[in-house]
């Protein structure tokens, strides 16, 4: 079986033998039932091909339909004009960058139909190609724009520059309003849809289709698909791996699976990590290798959000704010959200709350790993070789250990904490712990008072109590004083009470006791 790992283009996928899960039905129903869509749907999640196979729709290639739905479905395979903007692929960082790109995509589409321009504005040329595509064919015009928010994302530490990209997209994509009698679809994807930055002023009449539950599975691969599509891949992937069948499947679903476009949707596989495990026989983190992007770290670690809250699946936001990303300083998750990093757990209809939380455990490991970075002094690619040692040291029950890997971590001369030291050195525990897999806790509350870091394995618990610019012993003292250890009175584990000192001049844990 031919995986189409990286494939976009949908003739070439149909003309080089790669498997295709068939989304055709739903692009029927789209095309048939409107005219302007927008959809936001993570990175690597399918989009770009999506487009490429509504490009070749769209310009009446039946001959790349054989076989599937929309070969039954359509009856007319009319070719119209597609005008196919595709702005991935390229990072944006100066003013120019965004006006290239533009002119590259105008120049092409100026040859292919006669244009000479006849000015330098990209909205004004773009609106010259749209009347020169109509009359040359006699067909209204598809315009496809993948990833429409890229140069907008990539500048989210930059208000200038974003705010250039934004005015000079806004009067391009405007462009199909002025042109509506011309054009019969126009379909838009990205990551996110930002609101208060919004390209879309223009477009009053655009579809937003993201949580729509028709649509939900237009892109990734549903459980349904999974077992349709790849029995015999996950077959070899269990022998491979020494699993069982069902074991194989249920560890595919705990490591890819999860991913909810609407509330009561079927959960839907990253499809770059299932194709890659099927294709490997082997499970990693595929979606994370490819890159993370540093904007939500800078984002998280300026709005001081409580990063705990992520792990736990606490994460509550109303319905009204989660399609949209405006305030994204002051509140990041609905960015987190579209961005793939939590996704939909539970909707309270009375409310109309939604409860977020990871949707597996690639994304969890990933996400915390790449946080991790920026708490810790843990260069990215060692944070699995501390994490190994660790846990050996946590699981024998050996807490000298384990701290002296802590303080060699930490005793680094990189390591930088901003704004509230107590906090940042907490949560690069708290990180550093959640890595091990194990049951992990700050600020866990007992009956007397609070724990700084809960640990738990199956023969031992840890309680750790931090101190900023104090002592080892005025940690253990809180700790006895408060009592901490009595809500394990009954548990026959043994119980390690660790007082720590964060020294914040030399930003090193200066001191650290056990009993």
């Amino acid at each position: 079986m031919l995986y189409p790992i990286g494939i976009q283009n949908f003739e070439d996928l149909r003309k080089g033998g790669y498997i295709y899960v068939d989304k055709t039905e739903q692009m029927h129903r789209l095309v048939s039932t409107g005219k302007y869509y927008f959809l936001s749907r993570p990175r690597r999640f399918g989009k770009s091909l999506l487009v490429s196979t509504i490009e070749a729709y769209m310009s009446g290639r039946k001959e790349l339909f054989n076989g599937l739905a929309l070969e039954k479905l359509e009856t007319e395979w009319a070719a119209y004009p597609v005008l196919h903007l595709d702005l991935s692929g390229k990072v944006y960082n100066t003013a120019e960058d965004l006006d290239v790109t533009l002119d590259q995509h105008l120049c092409r589409w100026e040859a292919s139909y006669g244009v000479s321009p006849r000015y330098q504005q990209p909205d004004a040329r773009f609106k010259d190609v749209i009347d020169a595509a109509y009359a040359a064919t006699g067909h209204q015009v598809v315009i496809l724009i993948d990833e429409y928010d890229k140069p907008i994302i990539d500048n989210l530490d930059n208000p200038a520059l974003q705010d250039h990209y934004r005015s000079l997209l806004q009067g391009f994509y405007g462009v199909m309003k002025a042109k509506d009698g011309s054009i019969r679809l126009g379909f838009l994807t990205g990551v996110t849809k930002i609101g208060k930055l919004s390209v879309f002023s223009g477009l009053n009449n655009l579809n937003d289709i993201s949580m729509d539950p028709e649509y939900s599975d237009i892109c990734g691969i549903s459980g349904s698909d999974l077992h349709k599509y790849f029995s015999e891949p996950v077959k070899e992937l269990a022998e491979r791996n020494s699993l069982t069948e069902d074991e194989c499947y249920s560890k595919l679903k705990e490591m890819y699976d999860g991913y909810h476009f609407s509330e009561d949707s079927e959960g839907m596989y990253n499809p770059f990590s299932l194709l890659n495990t099927l294709q490997k026989k082997r499970f990693s983190e595929y979606w994370f290798e490819t890159g993370t992007p540093s904007f939500l770290v800078k984002i998280l670690k300026q709005t001081g959000y409580d990063i705990t809250r992520l792990s736990e699946n606490d994460v509550e936001i109303d319905s009204d704010m989660l399609s949209g990303v405006n305030d994204y300083i002051n509140n990041p998750i609905p960015l987190l959200y579209q961005s793939g990093y939590l996704t939909i757990r539970e909707f309270d209809r009375m409310f109309g709350i939604y409860r977020l939380g990871f949707p597996n455990m690639e994304v969890k490991k990933g996400f915390t790993k790449m946080l991790l970075t920026a708490y810790a002094p843990v260069p990215e690619k060692e944070g699995n070789v501390l994490t190994a040692r660790l846990y050996r040291a946590v699981t024998s029950g050996k807490p000298e250990e384990m701290m002296r890997l802590l303080e060699g971590l930490f005793a680094r001369a990189n390591y930088q904490i901003q704004r509230d030291a107590e906090r940042d050195f907490q949560y690069a525990m708290y990180l550093i712990f959640e890595l091990l897999g194990e049951y992990v806790r700050t600020e866990y509350q007992t009956s007397n008072g609070r724990i700084d870091i809960l640990l738990q394995t199956e023969g031992y618990i840890y309680t750790i109590e931090i101190k900023t610019d104090g002592s080892a012993d005025e940690a253990l003292a809180q700790n006895e004083e408060k009592g901490y250890a009595k809500a394990f009175a009954d548990d026959s584990r043994r119980i390690f009470k660790i007082g720590v000192n964060f020294d914040k001049a030399s930003r090193r844990i200066e001191e650290w006791k056990v009993v």
